[in-house]
């Protein structure tokens, strides 16, 4: 076992909260028993002092955790490259590769973005989740932005719960998409398969933006953007919605034998057709806002570019 320490402000916006529900949000990659746990054996201080899991926050609090933890759960830096759009002392925004995962977790425990990210600035350490605060699939592509230092990592967790942050997505999905809409339904752990996500009515609230873009044949380019940001939001909310990602493997559908003649295309895309290719934030030490684009990745570009020709061929 090894200790790991670490430091994190409690964003204003969270002001009311439980101790244990503020941290809950701030590393959804632990489970709230495990942070009960260690806020009751004391591996938690708020301010340099004790808290009761039931103790309420009010933003600004300094919290420090000091928990063991085994040498697999240990971020350790390799040599992986980076799409770095941008970089300064407070943030730096990547523009991630489908197939990278991006931090280590069940049969991924090494070899993701959170190892090459402590390579890039081994500074990183000292921040949680080597200041990653929002996430990826690892099938997605585009856009992440990383914290560089405490007070960045707060105003970021901030902005994301406050809905500041803008990140819009391109996704095709199979289906003709008549217009653009928005789905507002509960997102949570599926009932059945905990592995999955579900619209559920005890879930939490998930809001997605959608609008065309184009429409190809069996599939429909859809503008998406998020409101919330929930695991695997797009791709749940989507497949409710009967306009499923195409390349999707889980919440994805399996065309039948008389559909795949003449569209392999989109039959045999490895992976779902889902790019994170627009990101906005409020600079957090310049107070102002920041835009990133990154264009769609080429085997995407290709998948489309086959769409078009066969669309053509068939007109």
């Amino acid at each position: 076992m090894k200790i790991f320490e670490f430091s994190v402000i409690i964003p204003a916006s969270f002001r009311g909260l439980r101790l244990d529900n503020a941290l809950s949000n701030m590393f959804p990659e632990y489970s709230r028993n495990r942070l009960q746990k260690w806020i009751r054996n004391g591996s938690v201080t708020v301010d340099g002092k004790s808290f009761r899991t039931r103790d309420i926050v009010f933003g600004g609090e300094l919290v420090r955790l000091r928990i063991e933890m085994t040498d697999e759960c240990q971020l350790k830096a390799e040599a992986i490259e980076l799409d770095v759009i941008f970089e300064d002392r407070a943030i730096l925004v990547v523009n991630k590769p489908a197939g990278l995962v991006v931090h280590p977790g069940a049969g991924n425990p090494s070899g993701t973005l959170a190892n090459a990210l402590l390579y890039h600035d081994p500074e990183l350490a000292t921040i949680p989740r080597a200041g990653i605060v929002h996430r990826l699939d690892k099938d997605t592509s585009g856009l992440l932005v990383v914290a560089k230092h405490l007070q960045s990592h707060s105003s970021l967790v901030e902005q994301l719960q406050q809905r500041i942050m803008r990140r819009n997505y391109v996704a095709l999905v199979y289906g003709k998409v008549v217009s653009g809409g928005t789905v507002n339904e509960p997102i949570g752990r599926h009932p059945v398969d905990r592995k999955k996500m579900a619209v559920i009515d005890s879930g939490k609230k998930a809001v997605t933006h959608f609008r065309v873009r184009k429409r190809y044949g069996l599939c429909t380019l859809l503008d998406v953007q998020l409101e919330t940001g929930r695991t695997h939001q797009i791709r749940v909310h989507m497949a409710h919605s009967k306009y499923p990602v195409v390349g999707d493997q889980v919440y994805g559908k399996r065309l039948k034998p008389t559909e795949r003649t003449g569209h392999q295309l989109i039959t045999s895309f490895p992976r779902q057709a889902l790019h994170a290719s627009y990101l906005e934030i409020l600079h957090p030490d310049k107070a102002k806002k920041y835009q990133w684009s990154a264009p769609l990745p080429s085997d995407f570009r290709q998948l489309l570019d086959s769409l078009d020709q066969h669309d053509h061929a068939d007109g």
